[in-house]
């Protein structure tokens, strides 16, 4: 059921450690429910690499951090084979990506071929060397990470990788009253509300709950809101000439599917059993921000992304 949420003591044990940024840990939850990989996207110091470390810390899983650079190469990534001559074999030495959890720090500092084999990694599950193909964990989420200020000495994700993230999250600086408990947490001060840590969650327990998720109610409106809603993004026109100049290329139909998971994780979270419009609404700019791409013109008559996906929103009528 969805009243009975297991995750409640590992949200409220990430949430106690990282102040002022309730989005991130919620997608961060909702990767994890909905079996996805999210690209957070911030300034240094958001508390990127602490989110993840947290999750980590309240789930029976291996973590790894990986920094990614202009010099590293996918076996850094994905392992290699190494020989032994004193049986003249060859054996297979595990990369990173072989972890449940992998934080991709600066994701966009890596070359093509190791960005190349990270695709494979997360769309396919299964990374391949030589001619052996290796599968990889059940338990398998891919947090990346950029920086949106320094681009010198940067890869631009291309549309295909991006695509494979379930979530593109923004992070924003924190404000005043939580800067004010980042330095008491800083000097060591506990929160009164943080408590002990939670005993780590089984995998067993995430496998459910992702069961639990896709056993929630979605109605056809619901679904049809959705299908509305990515259509929208192909077929501007019809909802604005505005709209069919600034946009070039519409969603995939991952991204539909994206819609419908993350609702229904964020819907479980909330501790009902049925998932609303405003599941939809809420997680959309998340979803869409990546995969739908903007036309010269918006940029230059400086339309956002998120400004373009406010406008879908409020011009596609609920179903």
């Amino acid at each position: 059921m969805a009243s009975d949420n297991a995750l409640t003591p590992l949200r409220q044990h990430i949430e106690s450690r990282i102040i002022g940024q309730q989005t991130l840990v919620e997608r961060l939850l909702i990767a994890l429910l909905a079996d996805g990989h999210l690209l957070v996207e911030g300034a240094p110091g958001l508390a990127k690499t602490r989110a993840i470390k947290a999750l980590a810390e309240g789930v029976e899983a291996d973590f790894h951090r990986l920094q990614f650079t202009p010099d590293l190469l996918p076996s850094d990534l994905i392992g290699t084979d190494i020989y032994r001559p004193e049986n003249g074999s060859f054996e297979f030495q595990h990369g990173p990506i072989f972890h449940n959890l992998l934080l991709a720090d600066e994701i966009n500092r890596a070359p093509a071929k190791v960005q190349s084999a990270l695709l494979e990694a997360m769309a396919e599950r299964q990374i391949t060397v030589g001619q052996t193909t290796r599968t990889l964990p059940d338990l398998f989420l891919v947090m990346a990470t950029q920086n949106p200020i320094e681009q010198e000495g940067t890869y631009p994700l291309p549309e295909a990788q991006l695509d494979r993230f379930l979530l593109h999250v923004r992070v924003d600086y924190p404000d005043r009253d939580s800067e004010r408990q980042i330095l008491r947490l800083a000097r060591g001060e506990a929160r009164h509300d943080a408590g002990p840590p939670p005993q780590p969650l089984t995998q067993s327990v995430i496998f459910q709950a992702r069961q639990d998720c896709l056993a929630l109610h979605l109605s056809e409106a619901v679904e049809e809101y959705i299908v509305q809603l990515v259509h929208a993004t192909r077929q501007p026109s019809a909802y604005g000439d505005d709209l069919a100049r600034w946009i070039d290329y519409g969603a995939s139909p991952r991204a539909s599917i994206a819609l419908e998971r993350c609702a229904r994780a964020r819907a479980w979270l909330e501790g009902r059993d049925y998932v609303s419009p405003d599941d939809i609404q809420a997680i959309a700019p998340d979803v869409l921000r990546h995969r739908v791409l903007r036309s010269y013109t918006a940029e230059a008559e400086g339309i956002s992304d998120d400004h373009l996906i406010s406008e879908l929103l409020g011009r596609v009528p609920v179903a």
